[in-house]
């Protein structure tokens, strides 16, 4: 069997675990919500041993660093050693600012309301 050279970015994202399916890994690359090496991703982007990608996921933002090249799911073990994870860890949830919370019956947020809740999520 040849050694692989290249493989297309989403069916590394889903056989290295990040996304559930290929479909996933897909879609997500059509959103925008994967970088490679800085630079948006299509999904039939090539990787390479030593890429940067970062994905945007539901769990947060995940930086991986390329491996070894996978076109086929693996185990979770070799998964693992198929990239380098520089996710940086989860802040606690303790640490994290409870924006956009009211006290249920409240009604909408008034116009100053909303400036103050944007203000504190620094948009």
């Amino acid at each position: 069997m040849a050694e692989l050279t290249s493989a297309r970015i989403d069916a590394w994202l889903w056989a290295v675990r990040v996304f559930k399916t290929r479909s996933a890994a897909t879609t997500a690359c059509r959103a925008g919500h994967v970088r490679l090496n800085g630079d948006r991703a299509k999904a039939a982007a090539l990787v390479r041993p030593g890429d940067e990608i970062r994905v945007r996921t539901g769990e947060g933002d995940r930086t991986v660093i390329v491996q070894r090249l996978l076109v086929k799911r693996v185990g979770a073990p070799v998964a693992q050693e198929a990239m380098i994870d520089r996710t940086p860890p989860p802040v606690p949830r303790e640490e994290r600012a409870s924006v956009g919370e009211r006290d249920r019956g409240a009604g909408r947020p008034t116009k100053r309301d909303r400036r103050e809740i944007e203000r504190l999520r620094g948009h």
